[in-house]
């Protein structure tokens, strides 16, 4: 049975911007794999940093059992996501373990550094699967079958520098975003953080503003989630690409992506 692995940052992550394709794949009958490598203590005004970490625990758990995702406990607090040997040992034992097809990550630049750094762990990890002679934490044995990366859309659908980023694939999640919704919404402590901080009216409400967005930008769905696949080059002895394969015409490409990419 192939298998999906998700790699993100914080819980909440994951039903932002890739919850959908997951659940689209699962129903193509793909085995799914959940994991936030951080433990989201930093996301209340209102507990102390153990206490939220033991309760957006819980509640990534729970969202991971809607979606039907084997969990996996992170491995740092928010904002000591930071790309080191002994984290990275940690995020490989895990591709090790799962043996995925498709790795799901954040964008290479996004609005803060535990997403970029969450990316970085799991392309090296990724890159890392064949490679006997790397040690992981716990030890896991290497694989030898392709792997393949693609990233999310960033939050804001910008870089860190307010460059529009566009796709170079797009899903369309609309028939499961019901499901999407709800696997977001069992991360409940979030809605007043995100009000509070950043100005999020509803969390929920964002999700489906930025679903909305990223299915306009494609322009054949209501709600989608974009994605650009990573070079093959160390991961896969050819460039394939198993999301469109897997998906077919719920995953479009995006000719202009492509083109742009041979300039």
């Amino acid at each position: 049975m192939p298998s999906v692995l998700a790699l993100f940052a914080h819980p909440d992550d994951i039903e932002f911007v890739a919850a959908g394709t997951m659940l689209l794949l699962k129903e193509r009958g793909w085995d799914m794999h959940y994991m936030n490598m951080c433990t989201g203590n930093g996301g209340s005004v209102e507990m102390d940093g153990p206490t939220t970490a033991r309760t957006r625990l819980a509640e990534a758990e729970e969202a991971a059992r809607i979606l039907g995702a084997k969990f996996y406990p992170p491995i740092a607090d928010d904002l000591e996501l930071v790309y080191s040997v002994p984290l990275l040992r940690k995020v490989a034992a895990v591709v090790r373990e799962v043996k995925p097809t498709i790795v799901l990550t954040h964008s290479p630049a996004d609005y803060m550094e535990d997403h970029q750094n969450a990316q970085r762990l799991a392309c090296t990890a990724a890159f890392a699967h064949p490679i006997q002679n790397f040690v992981t934490d716990p030890p896991r044995d290497s694989f030898l079958h392709d792997v393949t990366v693609y990233h999310a859309m960033p939050h804001g659908l910008c870089d860190p520098l307010r460059k529009c980023i566009h796709a170079g694939a797009y899903v369309n999640t609309t028939k499961v975003h019901a499901t999407k919704r709800e696997a977001l919404a069992a991360h409940a402590c979030q809605k007043d953080w995100l009000d509070v901080t950043q100005g999020m009216d509803s969390y929920l409400v964002s999700m489906d503003e930025a679903s909305l967005k990223v299915g306009e930008l494609s322009g054949q769905f209501k709600y989608a989630e974009g994605w650009r696949r990573h070079l093959h080059l160390g991961f896969s002895a050819n460039a394939v690409d198993p999301l469109q394969d897997a998906l077919g015409e719920d995953c479009v490409i995006n000719g202009d992506y492509e083109a742009w990419l041979k300039v």
